[in-house]
């Protein structure tokens, strides 16, 4: 959910985060993994972003991982195959706070190779820098703060004085989205207007993706009990709507035995 948020912000606002993060307010333009590779690296959180010049490679995550620097290291190889002449700037931006040392590591070492990136830790950010972009205001209640709540209150009355109704209905929902990592629900939706939100883009698409998981969900329990009943794998699948590779491999996860 923050990923996916992240991702249609800096998409859609992609003037504020190169501002932001490269110094100067151009568009930016989705450069997509699949242009730079057969088989793109399956990233939770990555948005690539290029101008005439430039890639801006952005990496969203709510919690370190071990394998980061290395992907780093394997986009920069792969866009400068694609694009040698463009610069590139990478950086991973950490959402929560965290004492692992990882959010430290902006390097990756093998042999005679080093490559080296950036990482941003929200909640060493000042709030200052957020309030001043509307595509960066959802940033601004992770930011360093001492009073997320009032904060998020700043960042609302900021994002009401926008004039486009579309615009503030994303900012509206991607604020409280966000917001989420640090205040209880009841404190966002006191300060943003839910109703606002409902005519998000984000909000309609995360509402969707739910819908589309409890009903995944509801199949795979269904064709379980079937196949416990000894139902023909065939008929499963035609009752439940899934593949029959699908319903072969629920099968051979409930027939095989647990692993000690």
């Amino acid at each position: 959910m923050y990923d996916d948020t992240c991702r249609f912000l800096a998409e859609n606002f992609s003037a504020d985060f190169a501002s932001w993060l490269l110094g100067e307010s151009i568009t930016l333009t989705e450069l997509k993994p699949s242009e730079l590779s057969l088989e793109p690296i399956r990233a939770d959180a990555l948005i690539l972003l290029q101008s005439d010049d430039s890639v801006l490679h952005l990496e969203f995550q709510t919690r370190p991982k071990s394998d980061i620097p290395f992907r780093m290291l394997d986009y920069r190889v792969r866009v400068y195959r694609r694009y040698p002449d463009k610069t590139m700037r990478q950086v991973v931006i950490y959402l929560q706070p965290t004492r692992s040392d990882l959010v430290r590591q902006t390097s990756f070492s093998m042999e005679r190779t080093r490559h080296e990136f950036d990482t941003l830790c929200l909640w060493e950010q000042p709030a200052a820098i957020f309030l001043q972009y509307p595509g960066l205001l959802f940033f601004a209640v992770l930011s360093q703060t001492d009073d997320s709540e009032a904060t998020l209150h700043q960042v609302a009355q900021i994002v009401n004085e926008i004039p486009d109704p579309i615009t503030q209905a994303n900012l509206t929902a991607a604020s409280a989205i966000l917001a989420g990592i640090r205040l209880e629900e009841e404190i966002i939706y006191r300060l943003l207007r839910r109703d606002i939100m409902q005519e998000s883009v984000i909000y309609r698409s995360i509402q969707e993706e739910a819908e589309t998981k409890a009903k995944a969900s509801m199949q795979r329990e269904i064709a379980v009990n079937l196949l416990h009943a000894g139902v023909a794998i065939n008929i499963i699948a035609s009752t439940t709507g899934l593949a029959i590779e699908d319903v072969q491999q629920l099968q051979q996860q409930i027939t095989e035995p647990p692993q000690a």
